[in-house]
């Protein structure tokens, strides 16, 4: 059972460790883009590819959809960024249970984000962790886990891609301990629990008061989505990619600084933000020299 990118390495490895995937299970066809084409989930994409059965049920109370899963009679149930809740009477039926990889830490960030929310958070490191599933979100007993360090340079994406790789060869490790019953699943301490909420659009917009190392990490952890942006007049300018200025600044933030003519300085809240890759009106990702001969923004000129 899962849905995105992240999801699509552990399907991978299912199959090449042997193990029989009797059914995937995604979520519909959804439209995409501008044309609002129907697109198929990654998940369903590498199933097609894989020849896997395939569900795709818009609710999971649905009774045909329960009798399937109960005539399958499956030893695990794999979850990974499924995107629906599991009922109890679905955690229920699988031999040896249901078995989660979540891309965090537990009992930290538990949630929908945890990638994102870790590096706007500043951690040096996260990890990926299996559970065992119970009715809570991410609640449940932890299995194994694996650390990963968060580079100083990593963006969500970044993050993202190799988290989805360790969630693979995490998985098989826990199915293997599972089924030999060499695993002992241990509660989590809910005390230590920290949560990363989903996600929207405007959560992406600058507080340029913050500290520059804090506004780094914002960036980083925004990117690709929902996108750091911030305002110049009524023109939305997305911030790709920034480093940190260390300078003592006098200037109210969001205030553009004097510096080279192919650099875009930024005073914040303590030092200074150079953005180095930026998305203008165009549309166009630019390099911040590239972006400045076609938008010049002089310094005294306040971003929003």
């Amino acid at each position: 059972m899962g849905t995105p990118d992240f999801a699509v390495p552990a399907l991978q490895a299912l199959v090449q460790n042997g193990y029989d995937v009797a059914l995937v299970v995604t979520q519909p066809d959804r439209p995409k883009g501008r044309g609002r084409r129907l697109t198929a989930p990654p998940v369903k994409v590498k199933a097609l590819e894989l020849k896997l059965d395939i569900l795709q049920p818009s609710t999971l109370k649905n009774e045909k959809f329960l009798e399937r899963i109960e005539h399958i009679q499956p030893d695990f149930l794999v979850v990974i960024a499924f995107g629906h809740i599991l009922t109890e009477t679905i955690l229920h039926l699988p031999k040896f249970g249901a078995i989660n990889v979540h891309a965090s830490l537990l009992p930290k960030y538990r949630g929908p984000a945890p990638i994102q929310w870790a590096i706007i958070n500043g951690e040096p490191q996260t990890g990926v962790t299996t559970m065992l599933m119970d009715k809570g979100l991410d609640t449940g007993d932890t299995l194994l886990a694996k650390k990963e360090p968060i580079f100083a340079e990593d963006t969500s994406a970044d993050l993202h891609d190799r988290l989805a790789v360790s969630s693979a060869d995490l998985l098989i490790k826990t199915l293997e301990g599972c089924a030999s019953r060499k695993i002992k699943p241990i509660p989590q301490d809910h005390s230590q629990a920290t949560y990363a909420p989903l996600l929207k659009k405007q959560d992406g917009h600058i507080d340029w008061k913050k500290p520059a190392e804090q506004l780094h990490s914002f960036i980083r952890g925004m990117t690709p989505w929902p996108g750091a942006f911030t305002y110049h007049h009524l023109n939305r300018l997305r911030v790709l990619r920034a480093a940190l200025v260390s300078e003592n600044v006098s200037a109210p933030a969001g205030t553009i600084l004097p510096g080279f003519a192919d650099e875009l300085r930024v005073a914040t809240g303590k030092d200074a933000l150079s953005i180095l890759k930026i998305q203008g009106p165009s549309g166009k990702q630019l390099a911040i020299a590239d972006f400045l001969r076609g938008y010049p923004l002089p310094p005294g000129t306040i971003l929003q």
